[in-house]
Formats: C-alpha cells, sequence, structure tokens
C-alpha cells in the first residue's frame, strides 16, 4: 500500500510574481466604471499574487506529504514484526450481559475509566480508545493477532453485569505475546462501588506489569468522576455521540444531542469535571464547523471552559480543553500549542493531544510537520481509522488521489461498513476522472441496504445527482438533506440546495424563491458574525445566483482577505475556490479563469472532475481556457 517517491505529482512552479504587481494592486481607484473595473482587476491580481506565492511554499514541501503519510497507515502485518514493548497494554471493550440492553452504555463506560486512568501513567504504553473499540466485545478474539497489531504486551478484557442496585464485573489480563493468562478477578459489588472497582483492576494491572507510578499520577487516578451514576450514564453516551463525528452528514444533530446530554448531566452534579469537559468540546465542535457560529455559541463554550479550569485547574484535560478553545474558536494557534505543551505532561498516551497538533500544523499549511504529528498520534491509536481520513483529506487538498485512495482503502480495512469512509471513497472517481459511477452507485447500494441512511447521504448524493444532470436524483436527494443544510466544504442551508435543484431544472422562479430564503438566513448569521469569512462566502454565492453582483463580489472577497490561506490553509482555499463561483455567476469570465489558476497552484478540494462535471461552471464551459485548464487536469490525472 505504500507510495514510492515516483508516484507522488510534480506540481509546475508559479508564475514569478514582482514587488510591483503587489504594490500596484493596493492603487485607489477613481469613480468611473473605468477605473471600478480595473480595482476589480488588479484585486484580483493581488489574491491571485498571494495564493500563488503562498501555495508555492506549501508545494514545495509536496515530496515529502504523500511517503510519509502513507508510511503512517502500515498493515497490521508490518505491526506484527515490531518489537512489543514490555510495559504496554491494549484494554477492550467489556461485554454488556445485562438483561437490560440500555446498559450498554455502563459497560463502555467501565472500559473507557479503566483505560483512560492507565493512559495517565507515563511508564505505559495505553492504546487509545479510538483502535481498542474497533474489537467489539462478545466476538472471538484473536489476542495474539490483536497485541501485534496495536503493539502491546498485554491485553485486558471483560464483562459487566448491572441487576438493580447490584453488579457483576469480571476483568482478565493476559500476556498476548504467550497466550497465557496471568489473573482473572469477579467482583460483586453494589452499584455505588463501581469507580472503587475500577481503581483496583488499575492497581493490579500497575502492579503486575511492575509500572512505577507517581505520587501525582496515582492521585489523577484515584479521583472519582462522579457520585451520580445517572450523569454518569449521561456522560457516557454524550461522549460515544462526540466521538462519531467524523466525515458523518449527522454531525450537527448528534453534537447538539451531546450537549442536552451533558447539560443533563451537570445539573445533576455540578462539580462533573468531565462532564463539563465534554460539554466545552461539543460547543467548540458546533462553533468550529460553523454549524452555529454564534456569539451565543462562544458564550457557551466559554462558560464551559471555565467551570473546567475552576474545577481542575491543572488537569491535563483541562489544559487540552484549553488548547481546543484557543484552536477552535480564535485560531489562536501559538496559545493552542502551549496549552498542547503542558497536556501532554498529564497525559503522556494520549494520541488526541498528538493529532490536535497535526490539525494545527495542517491549517498553518505546514503539512510534512502535519504529517509527523499524525504519525505519533496513530502510534497510539494504530486503528484510529478518523486520523486515516483526515490523512486522505490531506491527500485530496494536494490533488493526489492514488493516495488518498490507498489512505480511505486501509481506513475500510478497519471499519468495512462505515458509511461515511465508503462515500468518500467512491468520490475519488468523481473527483480524480470525472467519473461520476462509483459514487452514484455506491449511494445506491447504500440506500438499498438501509433507507434510513438517506439523510447521512443526502449531501453527496446531491453532489453527484448535480454533477450527472440527473433531475430526477436531484429530486431525491434534496427530499434527504435536513432541515439544518449540509456540511461538505462550507456549510450551506437548505434553501441554497433548493435554489441549486431548481436551477438544475430551469425553473427560474423557484430558484428566485429558494435563493432570496437563503439570504434571508445567511443574513441573520452575517448581522450576528460579520466578520465570520465562511458565512460571507456564501451570502456572496447566494447574491450571485441573485443577480446582486457587486454584493457578490465585495462579499467573496471580503470572505478571502478575512480568512486567507496564510491563516487557514484549509477553510482558506474553499474561500479562494468560490471566489471563483461567484466571479463567473455574475459574467467575470476573465477574473473567474484568473481564480481557477490561482486555486490550483495551492493544495485545495477544486478537482479535474468538479470542474469537468458540476453545474458552477457551465457559464465557463466553451471558452478556450477554460477548458484547457480541463485538459491538462485530466491529462495530469493519467499520467
Amino acid at each position: 500500500m505504500n507510495l514510492s517517491p515516483e508516484e507522488i505529482e510534480s506540481p509546475p512552479e508559479p508564475a514569478d510574481l514582482s514587488e510591483g504587481v503587489r504594490e500596484q494592486s493596493t492603487g485607489a481607484a477613481g469613480s468611473s466604471e473605468s477605473n471600478r473595473s480595473g480595482k476589480r482587476i488588479l484585486t484580483a491580481t493581488l489574491l491571485i499574487a498571494i495564493a500563488l506565492s503562498t501555495g508555492f511554499g506549501i508545494w514545495s514541501l509536496s515530496r515529502q506529504l504523500a511517503p510519509e503519510l502513507v508510511n503512517i497507515s502500515t498493515s497490521p502485518e508490518e505491526a506484527a514484526l515490531a518489537v512489543l514493548p514490555e510495559k504496554s497494554i491494549a484494554v477492550l471493550p467489556f461485554e454488556n450481559l445485562s438483561e437490560d440492553k440500555q446498559n450498554a452504555s455502563f459497560a463502555d463506560g467501565v472500559q473507557d475509566d479503566i483505560l483512560t486512568a492507565l493512559a495517565k501513567v507515563a511508564d505505559l504504553k495505553v492504546i487509545n480508545r479510538t483502535s481498542v473499540n474497533t474489537y467489539a466485545a462478545g466476538t472471538r478474539r484473536n489476542l495474539r493477532e490483536i497485541a501485534q497489531t496495536l503493539g502491546v504486551a498485554y491485553v485486558l478484557e471483560g464483562s459487566v453485569h448491572q441487576s438493580g442496585e447490584k453488579l457483576h464485573i469480571t476483568a482478565q489480563l493476559t500476556d498476548a505475546r504467550r497466550g497465557a493468562d496471568l489473573w482473572q478477578e469477579n467482583y460483586e459489588r453494589d452499584l455505588a462501588d463501581v469507580f472503587a472497582v475500577q481503581s483496583d483492576i488499575v492497581q493490579r494491572i500497575t502492579s503486575q506489569l511492575q509500572v512505577t507510578v507517581s505520587p501525582k499520577e496515582k492521585a489523577a487516578i484515584d479521583e472519582r468522576p462522579t457520585k451520580d451514576l445517572v450523569a454518569y450514564g449521561l456522560y457516557v453516551r454524550a461522549k460515544a455521540l462526540i466521538a462519531t463525528i467524523s466525515l458523518n452528514a449527522q454531525i450537527n444533530e448528534k453534537l447538539r444531542e451531546a450537549v442536552q446530554l451533558l447539560e443533563h448531566a451537570s445539573v445533576r452534579d455540578p462539580d462533573f469535571f468531565l462532564a463539563y469537559y465534554q460539554l466545552a468540546a461539543a460547543h467548540s465542535y458546533l462553533y468550529f464547523f460553523g454549524l452555529d457560529h454564534t456569539p451565543a455559541r462562544l458564550a457557551s463554550t466559554d462558560a464551559a471552559l471555565k467551570i473546567v479550569v475552576r474545577l481542575r485547574p491543572d488537569a491535563g484535560e483541562t489544559h487540552l480543553a484549553q488548547a481546543h478553545f484557543f484552536y477552535r474558536c480564535y485560531l489562536d494557534y501559538d496559545r493552542a500549542r502551549a496549552e498542547l505543551a503542558l497536556a501532554q505532561r498529564a497525559l503522556p498516551n494520549n494520541s488526541e493531544i498528538f493529532e490536535l497538533t497535526g490539525y494545527i500544523d495542517r491549517r498553518q499549511g505546514r503539512w510534512t510537520e502535519s504529517a509527523r504529528s499524525l504519525q505519533r498520534a496513530l502510534a497510539l491509536d494504530p486503528r484510529n481509522f478518523f486520523i486515516l481520513q483526515q490523512i486522505a483529506l490531506s491527500y485530496q487538498e494536494f490533488r493526489q488521489f492514488t493516495a488518498m485512495a490507498a489512505a480511505l482503502d486501509r481506513a475500510l480495512s478497519l471499519i468495512p461498513g462505515d458509511l461515511d469512509t465508503r462515500v468518500t471513497r467512491a468520490s475519488v472517481d468523481l473527483e480524480s476522472r470525472a467519473d461520476p459511477r462509483p459514487l452514484r452507485e455506491t449511494v445506491g447500494t447504500i440506500l438499498a441496504q438501509d433507507p434510513e441512511a438517506a439523510s447521512d447521504l443526502a449531501a453527496q448524493w446531491f453532489y453527484v445527482a448535480l454533477c450527472e444532470r440527473d433531475e430526477a436524483a436531484v429530486t431525491q436527494a434534496l427530499a434527504a438533506i435536513p432541515a439544518s443544510g449540509t456540511a461538505v466544504d462550507l456549510n450551506f442551508p437548505r434553501s441554497w440546495s433548493e435554489g441549486l435543484a431548481a436551477r438544475a431544472r430551469g425553473d427560474v422562479a423557484a430558484a428566485q424563491t429558494a435563493f432570496l430564503a437563503a439570504r434571508a438566513e445567511l443574513e441573520r448569521t452575517v448581522n450576528e458574525q460579520p466578520d465570520y469569512a465562511p458565512a460571507l462566502c456564501v451570502l456572496g454565492l447566494v447574491d450571485a445566483a441573485l443577480g446582486r453582483k457587486e454584493e457578490a463580489i465585495t462579499g467573496g472577497r471580503r470572505a478571502v482577505e478575512l480568512l486567507p490561506i496564510t491563516k487557514d490553509s484549509i477553510d482558506g482555499a474553499e474561500l479562494v475556490k468560490y471566489l471563483a463561483v461567484i466571479y463567473a455567476w455574475t459574467g467575470e469570465k476573465d477574473l473567474a479563469i484568473q481564480q481557477i489558476g490561482a486555486t490550483l497552484q495551492i493544495p485545495s478540494t477544486l478537482s479535474y472532475g468538479n470542474l469537468k462535471l458540476h453545474p458552477y461552471w457551465d457559464s465557463l464551459r466553451g471558452d478556450p481556457r477554460f477548458e484547457k485548464i480541463v485538459a491538462d487536469l485530466a491529462a495530469k490525472n493519467r499520467a
């Protein structure tokens, strides 16, 4: 599955840009139409100059990017060759034996708390929860193979049976290298004693493995999450929801449900530190992903974080929560990195620290550093398919689709049925070869297997239907789009999709009505957050669709200025791409084609398939310059 350096595309160097061009583009314009036109062209030149100059710096890393990223997705066979460290363990999911299957979350909580406690010990390597949770409870497990794959010497298994206020927990520690059971313990306790049982299991493990536990680590291990078991159950359910948001179309609904559960838990126990920690995370995700980028959501994040800091100011989780806050709410990379450094001292086995570092690196255009950070994360969480998904998305930004497919295939080898990964894998052929059939067929297969998955598929289903100009499929996909809209490149209200669908079928009146509704919704967001660049960009697109040319171009350019790729190489590139759409829809063909060229000089999601098939670009078709760009991309992808 590894790629050789020869397989990585070498992009052309951008044209040389003189200081004179940059200085000229900042000159004042007069009031005449010719001056206004000149200002538009010069502003575009400035934006393109920035994109090209910054893009060259990023592209210069591309030869190093793909090999490093592919190497971190090693196969189980390769991992088996590694020497297993003596002090290392994987805590597998505990089986729920309760008659009430709703108690499954309680069994998950027992396993998770044991894992979390062990992970605070620096003298012990502990595999993180995403990887161990791929080995479902109640199934036959080859412990030797699991240990080799995860790179550990020991495996802990167990079961939980709850009956009323009584609890039966079993735990078994195995030396997986030799297939030797080291000890097995049965606990018959009152339900209220569950955390004491977990502490006993942790102490037995550290003693058996002769692990050095510092006094500070012991104090952290002995901390009880809460005295309220109902609140604890709510917390476990919410944490599971937050853990499943990767590439998921229902991210908005899942996060909002998690917030409700956590708020209920915190009301029951106002000192429930971990509940507030997860609550701050859920709020910050809603804000960061633009699902609720409002002052109220930011204030909710800040309020939850302040309680986290008040309850345990020096805890590793507190520093990690603050790192998320500075990164996700303010794009303050320096302060986030400082908090991550503090978090790492207290949470030596937490892969999330290296994962978040990798995402910060990527936002700053430090692609090679991002690869190394993600490699460290995968060492602690080798079966984390979310990280592999993110690696695949990094390849997509570089339009390295062979490597993108390899990373997604690796993720699917871990979780073959994951809907979002299957759909993203099928989209590779559309983006790289302008072949929509795999995506269309995958959507159809999933819908036949599970019609309830329609809302999860809606965004990609709608996208491929537009690319194929399939009016019936566009209508079906539109019906599946949730009221909250879609979140793919940027966040679009549902009314935007209604407008695109009406436009595709030539219904001008319906398109006008839908786009006006979208504009009203976006205006509310922009009024609340006048400097929120993604919302300004989408409003610019809507204005372009409504024929409001000056407002559209002004909004699109303002968005690029507010969030340049030097500040955010991911979302900034999306704004650069959609500014090209705005130019195309407002009749500025020259600027549109220049902007497309600039976007292709930087890592972005703009692709051959998108340019070849999507209605966004219909006004440019037939223009020799546009057709040459498309043809050159096609030839490059075939090479």
